[in-house]
């Protein structure tokens, strides 16, 4: 059977139901400062953004001076919650190891973060040292910067035509095409919300599922179709 040469997935919100959570956190956090946010708008916005980055863009559009301690607050917040509470996405285990051949993570989370909520969920045993985090890359180099996902690749020596990214985010689908890679969205996440497969699809992901249990097929019919080209 043709395959992928190596399956990049996200973490938040493919692998882990954390997005929700931060969105809860960040959502309450930004109220209190001043920009009222629900969390389903928090979820649609600023999805698959670092809260750094979620902070700058805040500023941004509202002119709303925010407090440098709004970066601290939200990552103790987010770390207790987490640690306490993420649950892997429904079949995602099981759809991981029904698809053969090299695999890793890339996200924009810390590496600390990853290594709690995999091993809270057992999902790290799938992986083993092949997590990566943007954030150690260096200053500008989070999604939607390709960089994290041209690691992944060049960790494994593969080209980038070869690999194929499972996101949910679209600045996470625009860090994926960027690098030259192949896209299937993913809408099986708490934060999901109405259009979400449509804006995944616009950013150019080939195309988008909501069950992990659809994977792996979704996964041999784009290899197979690659062969063909």
């Amino acid at each position: 059977m043709p395959g992928f040469d190596l399956i990049i997935y996200d973490c938040d919100g493919v692998l882990v139901d954390s997005e929700i959570i931060a969105a809860q956190v960040e959502s309450e956090l930004l109220t209190e400062a001043g920009f009222p946010i629900s969390v389903e708008e928090m979820a649609e916005r600023f999805a698959g953004l670092t809260w750094k980055d979620i902070l700058f863009e805040v500023e941004r559009q509202s002119s709303i001076p925010l407090s440098a301690r709004l970066l601290d607050e939200s990552e103790r917040l987010l770390d207790i919650r987490l640690a306490a509470e993420v649950q892997a996405i429904d079949g995602a285990m099981e759809a991981i190891l029904r698809i053969p051949g090299p695999r890793c993570i890339c996200s924009n989370s810390t590496l600390p973060r990853l290594r709690t909520m995999l091993a809270r969920t057992g999902i790290d045993r799938l992986f083993g040292e092949h997590v990566y985090s943007a954030r150690d890359l260096g200053e500008g180099r989070t999604k939607p910067a390709p960089d994290v996902f041209l690691h992944g690749a060049s960790q494994f020596n593969v080209k980038p035509s070869g690999v194929l990214v499972i996101e949910d985010s679209v600045h996470g689908i625009h860090a994926a095409t960027a690098a030259g890679m192949r896209v299937v969205g993913f809408t099986g996440g708490s934060h999901s919300f109405p259009g979400h497969a449509d804006q995944l699809t616009e950013a150019g992901a080939e195309t988008v599922i909501r069950r992990m249990s659809d994977l792996p097929a979704t996964v041999e019919a784009l290899a197979g179709w690659s062969e063909l080209l």
